[in-house]
């Protein structure tokens, strides 16, 4: 197989058509040679390049993380050190995220347990507190 269509390498990557586009526009992809039709072909290490995105958005990294790993990846002057600490980093902003949800995970079964689940809504504890504060950062 010399070249794939966009469909055949969405398939083959797992992703959808409208992905391919978007990281081609986003240049994580690289533009594909066209037939005079206009259709783009692409190599077909464009497989492997599509997979190696999807797999870094699972773990976290962001499209422009990915961007920068892909280059660093082309750079012959990077070491491995290089790319364990742009892991290192993505870890502790993951634990940075995870202390955040359990605070808002605190916050929300504290007031889910001061409320009964009956009574009128102007007696909503939930609800009060929520005004609370919001009162307290706006004044």
């Amino acid at each position: 197989m010399d070249t794939l269509s966009i469909g055949q390498l969405a398939q083959a990557a797992g992703v959808t058509v409208e992905a391919l586009r978007f990281y081609e526009k986003r240049g994580l992809l690289a533009a594909p040679q066209r037939r005079r039709n206009g259709y783009r072909q692409y190599p077909p290490d464009s497989i492997k390049r599509v997979r190696f995105i999807q797999h870094a958005k699972q773990v976290g990294f962001t499209l422009g993380d990915i961007g920068e790993l892909l280059a660093l990846r082309q750079d012959r002057t990077t070491s491995c050190a290089d790319i364990k600490a742009r892991a290192t980093h993505k870890i502790d902003q993951v634990e940075r995220k995870i202390k955040e949800l359990e605070r808002i995970r605190d916050a929300l079964s504290r007031m889910a347990q001061q409320c009964s689940g009956s009574g009128s809504l102007s007696d909503c504890p939930i609800l009060e507190e929520l005004e609370l504060d919001e009162q307290e950062e706006s004044g």
